[in-house]
């Protein structure tokens, strides 16, 4: 299937550069206020003794944050490079290989989720089964932290950071993807958006909190 396909391209690409991804992002949210503090919410509207899943985790480094704040958590990628990656630099932290469509996880396992860029990758025909099967893996009233960039275009790359790749940016309408989440079982609770800092690509952002129904 072409969609399938799609992915298998997503997680070529993300195998490949796994390692310099790691290596150039480790320490992102040091230069980035405002995901910190959202996170920080986050971790308090869920209390302690929880586990936060972190869907399309990557190299792991924002699934460790959370840890060394206290959360339980478990990070969740299609990339088995990703994957691999993140448990060599992050071994006290969780992390399992799994398709967003199709996460590996129990029916309500998780209290909250972030989705930081991942959504990104999706086929707009695949968003709406994205979030039902984010809805499945939280319990009631579990919260999720969504980031997207925004905008109407593709970006595609066949190059990134020297390495041959095959993936394409997909940019987002907020009120498109709010309605998604509604029709999947959610309240959207919070949306905001920001510029993007001056080390990261130059897009407009958006932040949506939802609460599963």
């Amino acid at each position: 299937m072409e969609d399938e396909g799609s992915r298998d391209s997503v997680r070529r690409s993300y195998d490949t550069v796994a390692e310099e991804y790691a290596a150039r992002l480790h320490d992102e949210l040091a230069g980035k206020p405002l995901d910190r503090a959202l996170l920080t919410s986050l971790l308090e509207e869920t209390g302690p003794d929880a586990t936060i899943a972190d869907l399309g985790c990557g190299p792991g480094h924002v699934a460790a944050w959370l840890a060394e704040q206290g959360a339980g958590t478990v990070g969740i990628d299609l990339s088995a490079g990703m994957v691999a990656t993140a448990r060599r630099r992050y071994p006290k932290v969780e992390f399992r290989q799994g398709d967003l469509l199709a996460l590996p996880a129990e029916d309500g396992e998780f209290a909250s989720a972030i989705a930081f860029y991942v959504i990104i990758h999706l086929d707009p025909r695949e968003l709406l089964r994205a979030f039902e099967e984010i809805r499945r893996v939280l319990r009631p009233s579990g919260l999720l932290l969504l980031s997207f960039h925004i905008g109407e275009e593709v970006r595609h790359l066949d190059e990134w950071w020297g390495h041959d790749v095959d993936v394409d940016f997909r940019f987002l309408a907020p009120s498109h993807i709010a309605g998604l989440l509604e029709e999947a079982g959610f309240d959207v609770t919070m949306r905001m958006e920001r510029a993007s800092y001056a080390t990261e690509v130059d897009t407009r952002r958006a932040y949506l909190l939802a609460r599963r129904t």
